[in-house]
């Protein structure tokens, strides 16, 4: 138990000043470091995979690089800093973690095409042998790979994840432990990237929606999130008890608190909609460019023979409809 009075069990900082910005923004890891390390993991994989595409002179965009560091430091942003341990204080500090590591980091992650550099930047294993980029391959062929990539399975999984969550006791008991606690970010980082993986499109995946139907996804997900934010700002009694009792000298209204974090996740949820529906819109675009090119080649091989044929169809027609 904490000087104000929270019972927690594991390694855990828990801050005792009130919090400013400051104090949110500073480094501080907790006394585990996992996600410092992770984040540190991420970054350098990443970048050995690209180092090793420019060896063999192959080229990956800047911009994949750049996206997916910028979705390491988002995820950093709330795991290393203060945020983290004002996030076990404050209900309106804890949501800004959630709306950032379920649908920020996930879509920048996500735009950097891991998975696809993972495939290029792997060497295939020796014959008889299975290396990760066989395991790779074999994952995203598999039924397991498919029904997790299913709309059936991440939007349920989605919202499940808000309202399974903070409506039951189930926020309770994953607080009160440092593995509870670390579960339930990773849990956010994992629930995002499922989600947003078929939709975003930038890497393979068991099924290849439409740009329509990748777009209908995301506008189905979304307004659960609205709900959700509307619902807490709404509630007149606490969703999470366990922010009942923040520390005297800070004198902060837990309820107050509770509105104020309601307020974030109903507003946060604009912000993955649009940076998904312009990724969705670009290669979109770019898909069409792509089939207006190879059509143009075609033509240009068969002297457009298909332009030909349809212009002799009309022909026909035209010559029946005369002797009619």
């Amino acid at each position: 138990m904490d000087r104000t009075g929270v019972r927690m069990t594991g390694p855990m900082w828990m801050p005792t000043a009130p919090p400013t910005p400051e104090r949110l923004l500073a480094w501080h890891p907790q006394p585990l470091p996992v996600e410092p390390l992770v984040c540190l993991l991420a970054l350098a994989a990443y970048g050995l995979a690209v180092w090793r595409l420019r060896l063999r002179g192959d080229h990956w965009p800047i911009t994949r690089t750049l996206l997916w560091t910028a979705g390491v430091l988002t995820a950093a942003l709330v795991t290393c800093t203060g945020v983290n341990g004002y996030g076990m204080r404050l209900f309106s500090v804890h949501m800004v973690q959630h709306m950032v590591l379920s649908m920020l980091s996930p879509i920048l992650l996500l735009l950097g095409a891991p998975i696809t550099l993972a495939l290029r930047a792997l060497p295939p294993a020796r014959r008889g042998r299975t290396g990760p980029r066989e395991v790779i391959t074999w994952f995203l062929h598999s039924r397991a790979a498919r029904v997790i990539s299913s709309p059936l399975f991440t939007l349920p999984l989605f919202v499940a994840s808000l309202y399974g969550l903070y409506f039951t006791p189930l926020f309770g008991l994953l607080m009160h432990s440092w593995l509870g606690h670390e579960w339930m970010l990773a849990h956010f980082l994992a629930t995002g990237l499922l989600f947003f993986w078929p939709i975003i499109g930038a890497d393979p995946a068991p099924r290849r929606p439409s740009h329509l139907l990748r777009m209908l996804e995301l506008f189905i997900g979304m307004p659960f999130h609205a709900f959700f934010g509307i619902a807490v700002m709404m509630s007149s009694t606490l969703v999470a008890t366990f922010f009942a009792h923040p520390p005297t000298a800070w004198h902060l209204s837990p309820l107050a608190d509770q509105n104020t974090g309601g307020g974030i996740a109903w507003a946060f949820s604009e912000i993955p909609t649009l940076l998904v529906l312009m990724a969705v819109l670009v290669q979109w675009a770019g898909s069409d460019r792509r089939t207006a090119a190879r059509t143009d080649r075609q033509a240009d091989r068969d002297h457009d023979a298909e332009l030909a044929a349809y212009n002799a169809y009309l022909a026909r027609l035209a010559a029946r409809d005369n002797t009619v």
